[in-house]
């Protein structure tokens, strides 16, 4: 056996003393309800089971699920009937009970356990978008909810695909101009009234982005007001 064997041998049975060690301080628990499991940062069976994953066949603008698979790419009546400014958009599941204790607590809890997690999830469902993308934008927090809860989640899981996928990251490309009431409770059209203008590329970084293939990143998408009048440049 070499010294470089048996080194890395002895690094590799300290970090497992090192994890269970640690283990014993703060045990690992479910991300939702908290209940002990086995693994850091996973769901327990039941929490799982109340998560709706969104799988194929989708529609290829909106992301969708179909209600059969035709074989080939296709729109759902919604795209076709007012197609999206974008070019596709995709979710990993729907907002479920489980999925919204999920999402609340991590934006409004400070609760990251699950970081991980979310962004193997949001990686394996946006795929076909991220093998073509040139550089990943999460949506912007203005300034003064950014120092209130201290974290931009959209930020914190764009840096994840970037590290999953190698495809750069940008956290400074938008800015949020001016603070925007919660999009919670309100219709599509007061969705689009509340989000717009507030949305503005910042000008060092304008070349970063022309000709490019973007992936823009938040956490929920509802009525896709915001990728909506979000600005291509």
């Amino acid at each position: 056996m070499s010294i470089e064997a048996t080194k890395v041998e002895t690094a590799s049975a300290w970090r497992t003393v090192l994890r269970a060690a640690a283990d014993l301080v703060l045990p690992p628990v479910c991300v939702v309800c908290r209940t002990p499991i086995g693994f850091h940062g996973l769901l327990c069976g039941p929490c799982f089971a109340g998560i709706d994953f969104i799988a194929p066949p989708l529609c290829t603008r909106l992301g969708v699920p179909l209600p059969y698979d035709t074989g080939e790419p296709y729109l759902s009546a919604a795209a076709i009937a007012a197609p999206p400014v974008y070019d596709r958009a995709r979710a990993w599941a729907r907002y479920s009970q489980t999925m919204r204790d999920l999402i609340q607590s991590f934006k409004y809890r400070d609760r990251q356990d699950g970081l991980r997690l979310f962004t193997r999830w949001l990686v394996r469902a946006g795929s076909e978008l991220l093998a073509e993308a040139d550089l990943v934008v999460p949506v912007p927090l203005y300034r003064s909810r950014l120092w209130s809860r201290r974290f931009n989640q959209s930020a914190l899981l764009a840096r994840g695909i970037e590290r999953h996928t190698r495809v750069p990251a940008d956290c400074f490309v938008l800015r949020r101009t001016r603070r925007t009431a919660s999009q919670v409770g309100l219709s599509a059209a007061q969705r689009r009234r509340n989000v717009a203008g507030a949305f503005k590329v910042s000008p060092s970084r304008a070349h970063m982005i022309a000709g490019k293939s973007i992936v823009l990143v938040d956490d929920v998408i509802t009525t896709g007001a915001t990728i909506e009048l979000a600005p291509a440049s």
